[in-house]
Order: C-alpha cells, then sequence, then structure tokens
C-alpha cells in the first residue's frame, strides 16, 4: 500500500503543509529576534535593520559593527536565542552578511 506524505490520520505525521508553516514560523522568528538583537547591541535604527536582506552587508559595512561590538552581539545571540557559539564556530564569513548571520543562527538553533 502506497502512503502520500501528510495523509496518515493521528498524530503520529504531520501534514506537509502544517511542517512547512511550523519552520516558517520558526525561521521567522529568528529573523525577528536577530534583527532585534543588532538594534538593541549596535544601537541601529529599527527602520534601518527591517529592510536588511540576504545580501545586507554587516562586518566591515557597518561602523557599528567593529571587533569590539562582535562579542557583544555573539552574546546576545547565545542568550537570546538559547544557543551555545564556540570560538571556531566564528569565521567572518557568517559576519559577512545578514544572511550569512541569519544562516549560522539558524543553524544553532536547530541543533539544541
Amino acid at each position: 500500500m502506497i502512503k502520500k506524505a501528510g495523509t496518515e490520520t493521528g498524530s503520529e505525521m504531520m501534514p506537509d503543509a502544517e511542517q512547512q508553516t511550523a519552520s516558517e514560523i520558526a525561521a521567522t522568528k529568528i529573523d525577528a529576534d536577530l534583527k532585534q538583537i543588532l538594534c538593541d547591541v549596535l544601537g541601529l535604527d529599527v527602520d534601518e535593520v527591517a529592510d536588511f536582506d540576504e545580501d545586507t552587508g554587516l562586518f566591515g559595512h557597518l561602523p557599528e559593527l567593529d571587533s569590539m561590538a562582535v562579542a557583544g552581539l555573539l552574546t546576545e545571540m547565545e542568550d537570546r536565542l538559547d544557543i551555545i557559539i564556540e570560538d571556531e564556530d566564528v569565521d567572518g564569513e557568517m559576519l559577512e552578511t545578514y544572511g550569512g548571520l541569519l544562516g549560522f543562527a539558524q543553524t544553532k538553533v536547530a541543533e539544541r
């Protein structure tokens, strides 16, 4: 018997549409949390940060994000996203763009 994904009854399987929605909700929450962290730690304007997309430059593009601010940013990410960031996790690529930082945060949250 062939079963289609999401067609089983009961709580043993979540329909595909609901799985996507839950994952999209989680991704949206991480995005919103990360943008709020950037505002709080760097003192950036909420409207400016709301326009950040995957290609928005961070380290080397935002004067507020210098080497001293990176430590504060990572500490706040750990606290608010309930993640642990090891020294070896941190590299220039993850801090280069908002998309890189968001992808990193999403990966760390998924590892919890």
